[in-house]
């Protein structure tokens, strides 16, 4: 599965974003913007306004607007060299099948799923290499579809989110991580990472990104559980020194469970907490979601770490009940007797 060397004319790659939401359509706009011929593959009004209008971005490093192909066929994204999985976890299992039926042979799926990633233990080596987690994957649906091999991991880092249908606010940030899930420099993963620069991204290649996995999980399995819970931007969380103090006892549990796995994270919990705090009034995007009445993303993340810290033996009772509140808050009230 290798993409063509880097020519001018190869910029014209065919790639196929699925799950066009909001970081999907701005991932898709600037490969779009760099010359890569797009498919978004989207639903609903988002979908109708751009197959209508395009995508307009609104950032604050300049406005843009870009008109990709949209659509709601998954077959559309057959004859694409590399196809972006967007999706929320919680649809992975339900539509992820679906993609793979699509497939080219040589098609490379890049995987942008927050928390835990399906490929996670692909290649891990040691004693939990091949290891499925339930919360992840369940039954291996996932895995099973795509086969060995085929996955790029990534780690999407901009903050983006929905103002209209058609319309995406990029709040801040430009960069990705992608790497092999076997920890090797390959040919398709630098061909991909000159793809997003020539959008206009940063895209670095990183033979240890679970590492990086792992970072971005500090805040995705701590801040937007308890974002949602409190209705709270990342601003206002950071101005309540209680809240402060359990956000950083759940990064310190996450962190634990990271460590036990081999784990190297890049920077410091107290930096993360800075960090998260700083992106000011951004709503996560699990507050989005309870605001826009739709499933919460919380299994691959807080409900994938409670299972991976079962399974190894080390206590994380913050991050146990912040998990279960926010299983019992997706589920949404429960009806009065």
């Amino acid at each position: 599965m290798l993409l063509k060397p880097y020519t001018r004319e190869a910029a014209k790659v065919k790639i196929a974003v699925v799950g066009a939401g909001a970081i999907g359509s701005y991932l898709g706009a600037c490969l779009y913007r760099g010359g890569a011929e797009v498919t978004l593959i989207a639903r609903g009004p988002h979908l109708e306004a751009m197959q209508k209008n395009g995508i307009k971005v609104c950032s604050p490093q300049g406005d843009f607007d870009a008109s990709p192909m949209a659509t709601s066929d998954f077959s559309a994204i057959s004859d694409c060299e590399v196809v972006f999985i967007t999706l929320k976890a919680y649809s992975l299992v339900e539509l992820m099948p679906r993609v793979a039926k699509n497939l080219s042979n040589d098609a490379v799926v890049v995987s942008g799923q927050n928390g835990i990633p399906w490929w996670y233990f692909e290649s891990h080596g040691g004693q939990f290499d091949g290891l499925c987690l339930e919360s992840v994957d369940p039954d291996g649906i996932v895995q099973r579809s795509l086969g060995f091999g085929r996955t790029v991991g990534s780690v999407i880092y901009p903050a983006t989110e929905i103002l209209e249908p058609g319309v995406i606010r990029h709040i801040e940030g430009t960069r990705l991580t992608i790497g092999e899930p076997d920890r090797t420099v390959s040919q398709r993963c630098e061909r991909i990472s000159e793809i997003f620069a020539a959008g206009g991204l940063k895209c670095r290649v990183d033979i240890n990104l679970r590492n990086q996995v792992w970072l971005k999980l500090l805040g995705n399995a701590s801040l937007n559980p308890v974002s949602a819970l409190t209705r709270a931007s990342l601003g206002k969380l950071g101005e309540h020194p209680e809240i402060v103090n359990i956000v950083r006892s759940m990064m310190e549990e996450i962190s634990e469970v990271g460590k036990a796995l081999g784990v190297k994270l890049p920077i410091g919990i107290d930096r993360r907490l800075e960090r998260g705090f700083a992106v000011g009034d951004h709503k996560t995007s699990m507050l989005q979601d309870i605001e826009a009445r739709k499933p919460l993303e919380h299994a691959c993340m807080s409900g994938a770490v409670v299972e991976l810290a079962q399974i190894l033996g080390i206590p994380v009772p913050y991050l146990e009940t912040v998990n279960a509140l926010t299983v019992m808050l997706d589920r949404g009230p429960i009806p009065p007797n």
